[in-house]
């Protein structure tokens, strides 16, 4: 009978697997076009990071992958290593001085993990967490209607501008409508089919039904043959790298590590609230960092422990490591089943994805209790009141972040937070909405 149990337990865990992996190929596409790699290095990425960080991760319930904040910093290491400017400081090629970005940004997760920074989490405070994550949201959207427009030193998508709007609208809208219908109609099917996938379908469907004349995807990376990985391995591997090249690299790969540090410590708080159980921090930094510098060898794109495939997991009842480790290995099933369909998918779907993303990313909570405070309705928790300074945190997190860079936005506003707490407001300290440890989570894609 134990034996029968666990096979029956071993069965559970991988059909859940496989019903997170839709949402992670279906991300993982969409993030890699957001990134700039392309949406095979999204995809490949989804499945060799969700892979290793659920065998080795400090978390044991989880789906890490390439996540929004991520692949929307990853698309400012792209957009620079092709660029006059890096071409003028460094001798690598574009392709890899990205490489070397991505597996110096594994190193530092490590270094994290080895010097045992985990318990630092804390001490960030949630109006700058949430500052960020709107600045992250911002720049997903700005950078979307670039694409859409072919504004901003962006090429717009091929065909009418007003077909590549109701496309993307449309998109929107089922990944919003469709779940609902789902739950109300065939609840056993909402688990199997997310809002994401289902509206894939329906719009590559309708898309092909009234033959629209736009630009369609492209898998572009796929590797077909032993010659091509051999060939695209000696373009990736920044095998002439210099101490100047890794002095260029260093800042964006600190850039990365430390999103991706704030990302997956955050989303295991929540997942841990969730289980009950706690996250060994450390470790998984450790996992966190391998499994991006494995990516990065091949082509990918870094990511971070992602709070809705996640969450996910533990909702549908998963209750061993082979749920997540399930989730990337089917990735890597569906890339051969599907590429062929993927070509029949308009560019407009994964626009109107990215900005039902950049949606989840955004944190209006605060704004909404701050609102209702101004009209006399505060919250029923008196520790979630947020004032005028609170708001001037946010905001300026946010401001900081879009127009200039995100580490200065985090750690200096963390640095102005604490100051003026010993300082400026010694008598009445500024509050931090809620400490880390009750935090509902920050969303990062939707």
């Amino acid at each position: 009978m134990h034996t029968q149990y666990a096979l029956r337990d071993i069965l559970r865990n991988a059909a859940i697997g496989l019903a997170v992996s839709f949402v992670a190929i279906s991300l993982g596409a969409s993030l890699g076009i957001l990134s700039g790699r392309g949406a095979f290095a999204g995809m490949i990425s989804a499945g060799i990071i969700a892979l290793i960080t659920s065998a080795f991760g400090g978390t044991r319930i989880q789906c890490s992958g390439p996540t929004a904040p991520m692949s929307a910093i990853s698309a400012i290491v792209v957009a620079f290593a092709f660029s006059d400017h890096a071409h003028a400081q460094t001798q690598l090629s574009s392709d890899q001085f990205i490489t070397l970005v991505f597996l110096m940004t594994g190193g530092l997760l490590v270094l994290m993990g080895l010097f045992r920074t985990g318990r630092l989490i804390r001490f960030i405070p949630n109006v700058v967490i949430s500052g960020f994550m709107n600045g992250i949201a911002l720049l997903i959207w700005l950078s979307q209607i670039k694409v859409l427009f072919g504004v901003g030193g962006k090429a717009a998508v091929e065909g009418p501008l007003a077909a590549n709007i109701l496309i993307a609208a449309a998109t929107i809208f089922f990944i919003f409508a469709g779940p609902v219908l789902f739950k109300k109609y065939a609840p056993r099917l909402a688990v199997y089919i997310p809002g994401t996938l289902l509206s894939i379908v329906l719009v590559t469907a309708l898309a092909a039904l009234f033959h629209a004349p736009v630009q369609y995807a492209s898998l572009e990376g796929a590797l077909d043959s032993l010659t091509d990985i051999h060939t695209f391995f000696a373009q990736q591997w920044p095998d002439s790298a210099v101490f100047s090249d890794v002095m260029v690299a260093g800042p964006y790969a600190l850039k990365l590590a430390i999103l991706c540090y704030l990302d997956t410590l955050l989303t295991s708080l929540v997942i841990d609230r969730m289980t009950g159980e706690k996250t060994a921090r450390d470790r998984e930094l450790c996992a966190q960092g391998a499994a991006n510098a494995c990516a990065a060898i091949v082509g990918g794109i870094p990511g971070a422990q992602a709070t809705i495939r996640s969450i996910l997991l533990v909702k549908e009842g998963a209750t061993l490591r082979l749920a997540g480790m399930c989730a990337g290995a089917f990735v890597f099933v569906e890339i051969f089943i599907f590429r062929d369909v993927f070509s029949m998918i308009p560019s407009a779907v994964f626009i109107g994805i990215l900005f039902k993303v950049g949606y989840d990313v955004l944190d209006l909570k605060p704004l909404g209790i701050y609102v209702r405070g101004l009209f006399g309705r505060s919250s029923q928790n008196s520790h979630m009141a947020v004032g005028h300074m609170e708001l001037i945190f946010i905001a300026g997190t946010t401001l900081v972040t879009v127009l200039y860079d995100l580490n200065a936005a985090v750690l200096g506003f963390t640095a102005l937070f604490y100051f003026a707490n010993k300082t400026l407001f010694k008598e009445a300290p500024i509050p931090d909405l809620l400490a880390p440890e009750e935090t509902e989570g920050v969303t990062d894609e939707g």
